[in-house]
């Protein structure tokens, strides 16, 4: 379980910073007048592998989300089992009787 929650926070983490680094759709005008032709993969060569590990990432994203949901409701549904089961409703010469204030007579 401390695995599972472990490999969900890196790919938490990483699918944030994998989005962060895209290209948004307006990069391209940009890159038609020059301003972008000196990246670090080259014009358009990135995008192919981040949108994949993109992709990649969203798959485990969601099945570490499964995993995790299917572990909690495990282990909730364990928790009512555990408590102890009353064998007999409490008998009403047990249960405690709470003084009433006396009601006030009405003033004519």
């Amino acid at each position: 379980m401390t695995i599972i929650v472990v490999v969900h926070i890196l790919v938490c983490v990483s699918l944030i910073l994998i989005v962060l680094l895209q290209a948004g759709k307006g990069a391209d005008m940009g890159a038609a007048f020059g301003g972008a032709s000196q990246t670090i993969f080259g014009s358009a060569g990135a995008m192919g592998f981040l949108s994949k590990l993109t992709t990649v990432a969203a798959i485990v994203f969601m099945i570490t989300s499964l995993l995790l949901t299917f572990a909690s409701t495990r282990r909730a549904s364990t928790v009512m089992k555990e408590m102890p089961v009353p064998t007999s409703p409490a008998a009403p010469s047990e249960i405690p009787v709470q003084p009433q204030a006396p009601v006030p007579e009405p003033k004519k």
